[in-house]
């Protein structure tokens, strides 16, 4: 018995430093935009910061990537998205976190070609190493996070009730969420569950 459970002390303990490692808890509601002057490498070949692509009223970050089956479902609510919180001046930086992908999928000249596919208008970087998703906590593509005028967390999530089906819709968090924020409201529905592919970070 006592050979048994040697070993399995070892597994369980195992088991516990790697869900640790994994685990990642996200941004808190009210919490300061995080690593604000990293600099990213967009795909126009301009580094960007996340504090000086922030606008008067605010800044919406998207975790993203090219292949996913939920960003492609989602790409037309994000196209939406980004342009209705630049049209109330909030900037917007779409990030792209997979690094275990960088040489395939998610390198940057196929990031340049899917932003150019899109119609991207806004800026499309690079997480090198996924700092930034480490920073936020982000797991999930695609995975949204508005910050306000004061540079503060005010919603985190997904952009709409329903992720996987766009007809069947019936509350546009995000949408709402930029209304409230701009009138200087409180966001009244303040997080939601993402729904996607998890980040593809280098272990």
């Amino acid at each position: 018995m006592k050979k048994l459970f040697v070993p399995l002390l070892a597994i369980a303990a195992f088991s516990a430093m790697a869900f640790t490692h994994y685990t990642i808890e996200p941004l808190a509601i009210g919490s300061s935009l995080p690593e604000a002057n990293t600099k990213l490498t967009d795909v126009s070949g301009k580094e960007v910061t996340l504090a000086g692509s922030k606008k008067k009223n605010g800044l919406l970050v998207i975790f993203s990537c090219n292949t996913c089956p939920y960003v492609i479902k989602n790409q037309e609510r994000n196209n939406e998205m980004c342009a209705y919180a630049e049209k109330n001046n909030i900037g917007v930086v779409i990030v792209n976190s997979n690094e275990a992908q960088r040489n395939d999928a998610d390198s940057y000249d196929a990031m340049k070609k899917y932003a150019a596919d899109q119609g991207y208008k806004w800026n499309y970087a690079v997480d090198k190493n996924s700092t930034l998703a480490d920073a936020f906590g982000a797991t999930k593509t695609p995975e949204i996070f508005l910050f306000n005028k004061d540079s503060k967390l005010v919603y985190h999530g997904a952009f709409d009730d329903s992720p996987s089906s766009p007809k069947d819709v019936s509350r546009k968090h995000l949408q709402v969420a930029i209304d409230e924020a701009v009138a200087g409201k409180e966001v009244s529905v303040k997080t939601s569950k993402s729904v996607g592919c998890g980040i593809k970070r280098v272990k």
